[in-house]
């Protein structure tokens, strides 16, 4: 199912740095891993996630580290730090309490799928 990206939009910090939470991730990784473990409803481009990256490093929130390939080409991986993984904590929380509330609202079923 299509999602409007304006649902998406506010998320995307949480959501990429919940994919970096779990190991160092360069950035087509990063891609690749949301769009597969979200069934390919959270497609991101280069373009979009770029900015966020920068934006989570500016924060301190991710720090990145530049390695050499094989091919003589370089990657940048990134990996959460301290202060991202307290950032991240705090919008997973706010994210269950959000969610919970609109479930409520809507009238869905904790307990299926659907509505």
């Amino acid at each position: 199912m299509k999602v409007d990206n304006s649902l998406i939009k506010g998320n995307t910090k949480m959501l990429v740095m919940a994919i970096i939470e779990s190991g160092n991730k360069y950035g087509y990784e990063i891609i690749k891993e949301l769009e597969t473990k979200s069934y390919g409803t959270f497609v991101l481009k280069e373009g979009t996630l770029y900015p966020i990256l920068h934006s989570l490093e500016e924060e301190e929130l991710i720090k990145s580290t530049t390695f050499m390939m094989e091919n003589n080409r370089s990657r940048k991986y990134y990996k959460i730090t301290k202060k991202g993984r307290a950032y991240l904590y705090n919008k997973k929380k706010e994210w269950v309490e959000f969610s919970s509330k609109v479930n409520i609202i809507i009238g869905r079923n904790p307990n299926t799928s659907i509505i």
